[in-house]
């Protein structure tokens, strides 16, 4: 598994190829709307899908822990689908998230669609942390050094003669917006104007692979066109 090095505002940061952020320095791993419980409130709707979409993502969130070993995991808002998600939850995956929460900080950013602390659930509730000369939040202000989520970036490349898409890191001197990491998420692709907004002078998108990332300029990608 090969990890991607950039540097905001002096601190050298780490994009996982998994879709997390590690900051060796604080031992701070972060990531973005898990939208857990996706599953059981779009059938709430009416529309069944499969309801692992929880039991899924922390699959692959627990063996980046491991890995890692973060003294402090900050989830970047949206961690739940609706207010009620955490409720929702199966036991096995509320006693997964409780055993996380015995060996490490958890940090639950507020976001639009988890406006409010999750019940019963273990871990701090902020509207953003600021660590350093980092600001974690949901939703990018335009300020230097954010880490943000909320926008679930991706990009298209053409290989092979066909076009492949994939969730993003999008990163400047300035900022890192985080692709989205729960399993039912869809995205949102870097020409879009309001990912766009964030990074008027260019910037990196750095495209998820097995086991790597791919780089490309925004430039890059906003000049391809998918046929």
């Amino acid at each position: 598994m090969s990890a991607a090095p950039i540097h905001l505002c002096g601190e050298r940061l780490m994009l996982d190829p998994e879709g997390a952020l590690w900051w060796p320095a604080r031992r701070l791993l972060a990531v973005a709307d898990l939208h857990l419980e996706k599953g059981s409130a779009l059938a709430a709707r009416g529309t069944l899908v499969p309801p692992y979409d929880s039991r899924a993502t922390l699959d692959r969130l627990i063996p980046l822990v491991r890995r890692y070993r973060p003294v402090r995991l900050v989830a970047l808002g949206d961690s739940f689908h609706d207010r009620h998600g955490a409720a929702r939850l199966a036991r096995e995956d509320t006693a997964r998230l409780a055993a996380l929460a015995q060996t490490l900080e958890l940090v639950w950013v507020l976001g639009n669609h988890d406006p409010a602390p999750p019940d019963g659930l273990p871990g701090m509730a902020a509207e953003a942390l600021r660590e350093g000369p980092l600001t974690f939040r949901h939703d990018a202000t335009g300020q230097a050094g954010e880490i943000s989520g909320h926008l679930h970036p991706k990009a298209s490349v053409a290989t092979r003669g066909k076009w492949v898409t994939r969730p993003c890191f999008v990163v400047d001197p300035r900022r890192v917006v985080l692709p989205a990491f729960g399993a039912y998420t869809g995205g949102l692709d870097v020409r879009e104007p309001a990912i766009r907004a964030l990074f008027p002078r260019g910037g990196r998108a750095f495209l998820l692979g097995r086991g790597r990332l791919y780089s490309f300029t925004l430039a890059e990608l906003r000049e391809a066109e998918p046929a």
